[in-house]
């Protein structure tokens, strides 16, 4: 719904709320005509059953909304001798339309001077204020989330459980109005779709105090259409912008910038790009050795995230439940053998021992590993195997999977652009060239049509030569350079799709998505701060010891009080 149309709604809401209320206004010794008046009439539904004038607030905040606005009709009508189970479930089927039969058709319609409330709908009414507080922290101030992929591997884990400043930046109003609170696009346990598709509201943000800096980590719904797995080619699921799917990235280009990817390095307006000092890009390596590259030597120089390659003679259905939760793939080689894919860890000696599995180890010359810089100079510094290189590819080398899938583009991973990141007013000059750039932004992202005809480029049915953005655009990329879906696939982020900034760890969990029997508590992380410079460093201590002193405090205040 557009803004206009949203007026109109209200218009003949708010004459729907006249029509029903101004009846049961004057049996409350109110003015009927006040019933009329914009926002002054649910502030009088809010004196005539007492309740405070700042109620109005949460009658206006999207979600929160369709909470309250329900308490208060059952309120109303419960002062007007409406207050049994059936009066309370039609107000509520009827979305308040039960109004008029209080009104105008009851016969028992009469003002009572104090509302009873069962103990169950004290329990209720303190339920309901428990979620509408929390779900005015999730979506204006901060918000959960869980790292669910390794594109940031390194710098945030698989397994890390973020606390996301919605402030930062601006919080957005949902523009999702009818939603299930604190839930994002799927009702757990049941998955199904949380939320309808309309009415929406126009974007609105309310402002923040800090722009987005090159190289910040940031969230942001995804601005394609959705993803039920990633790194799966398959059909999108149409989503309002607020419930895409949330992605988290480095924002390395900002609006205004011209970014440009060479042998794998990020230039920023062609200064080569520094990272933080927390940033652990991952880069692919091939390390080579003649007597095999064995993974208990990687382990022993301490790396991490590898492949590793299994041989297993005697597996059984029981055996294979066992380490089901441990492997990456399997598949059968002859009727006695399965070759299995771990990561690093491997199968636990325990289960192996205890199932009496046959196992061997495939120990190739040469392995493809992800490593960070540091990791690769301590490969290299311990002489355990007889090379190590960075793999990257070709100048020149298209991949029309890579933004901006266009054969014209001999794009890939390691060499792009340059490409200049739009910036809110900014007048570019558009050309055939240029156009598979930022089509998108100007069809999809700012909701223009756009069509070549005769080699000319029509807006909005008119030839166009130039095109003025109308929002900031942004260039996320992961840590992880080539496990990491991002802007190199999908182009720019629009600012309209921003959703916050992650500031603290509050808990990690290695393994957390290898069932609860493989969870290792990453105490190192837990309670840390993100994007800061220097060292992580871990805040649970200090959390441990100001719990200790608060419970001292409350139990010696306690003491007191009963002395």
């Amino acid at each position: 719904m557009s803004f206009i149309e949203w007026i109109y709604f209200f218009l003949i809401y708010n004459g729907l709320i006249f029509a029903g209320s101004q009846k049961l206004f004057r049996l409350a010794g109110v003015h009927g005509w006040l019933a009329i008046i914009p926002f002054y009439n649910i502030i009088k539904h809010l004196d005539i059953i007492q309740r405070p004038r700042w109620w109005i607030i949460l009658v206006f905040i999207p979600v929160i909304n369709l909470l309250m606005i329900p308490v208060i009709w059952v309120e109303f009508i419960k002062k007007f001798n409406h207050n049994s189970k059936i009066d309370r479930i039609l107000v509520i089927l009827t979305l308040g339309f039960y109004f008029f039969y209080v009104s105008y058709f009851s016969s028992k319609t009469k003002l009572v001077d104090d509302i009873s409330f069962s103990g169950f709908e004290r329990s209720i009414g303190s339920f309901i204020f428990a979620i509408v507080i929390a779900t005015i922290v999730h979506n204006y101030f901060l918000q959960p989330f869980v790292i669910p992929t390794g594109s940031l591997e390194k710098t945030l884990r698989v397994g890390d459980f973020l606390l996301v400043s919605k402030f930062h930046y601006g919080a957005r109003v949902p523009s999702t109005v009818i939603t299930l609170p604190m839930v994002h696009d799927t009702i757990p346990i049941i998955k199904t779709r949380s939320y309808l598709k309309s009415p929406q509201l126009p974007y609105i943000r309310i402002p923040g105090f800090q722009e987005i800096k090159n190289n910040d980590i940031v969230v942001f719904n995804w601005p394609a259409d959705t993803v039920r797995r990633f790194f799966v080619k398959e059909k999108g699921v149409i989503k309002p912008r607020d419930k895409k799917s949330n992605y988290v990235k480095r924002a390395l280009g900002i609006p205004g910038d011209t970014i440009e990817i060479k042998d794998g390095i990020i230039f920023i307006n062609s200064k080569k790009n520094v990272l933080p000092d927390r940033a652990k890009p991952i880069f692919t390596y091939n390390i080579r050795s003649d007597k095999g590259v064995s993974s208990n030597k990687l382990k022993e120089l301490g790396i991490e995230g590898f492949i590793r390659k299994f041989v297993i003679s005697n597996l059984t259905p029981r055996s294979y439940e066992e380490i089901l939760n441990y492997i990456l793939s399997i598949s059968k080689t002859s009727d006695s053998e399965y070759l299995v894919y771990t990561d690093d860890s491997g199968i636990p000696l325990s289960i192996i021992r205890d199932n009496n599995i046959i196992i061997s180890e495939l120990i190739d010359s040469t392995k493809e590993i992800s490593l960070t810089y540091e990791d690769s100079f301590k490969v290299e510094r311990s002489n355990v195997f007889d090379t190590i290189y960075r793999v990257t590819q070709s100048k020149g080398l298209s991949n029309l999977n890579f933004f901006p899938n266009n054969k014209n583009f001999n794009w890939n991973n390691d060499y792009m652009g340059p490409i200049y990141i739009p910036k809110k007013g900014d007048n570019i000059d558009l050309s055939l060239d240029n156009l598979p750039l930022y089509k998108k932004i100007i069809k999809d992202y700012e909701f223009n049509d756009i069509e070549i005809s005769n080699g000319k480029i029509i807006i909005n049915n008119k030839e166009q030569d130039s095109y003025t953005f109308k929002q900031d655009y942004y260039w996320m990329m992961g840590d992880n350079r080539y496990n990491s879906e991002d802007s190199r696939v999908w182009g720019f982020v629009p600012f309209d799709h921003v959703l916050g900034k992650p500031v603290f760890i509050w808990m990690s969990i290695d393994g957390l998505f290898n069932g609860i029997q493989n969870w290792k508590f990453r105490w190192d992380r837990i309670f840390t701060t993100i994007g800061l410079d220097g060292e992580p460093r871990s805040y649970l201590p200090h959390f441990i010891a100001l719990m200790v002193l608060w419970q001292l405090f409350v139990f010696i205040k306690r003491r007191k009080s009963k002395n």
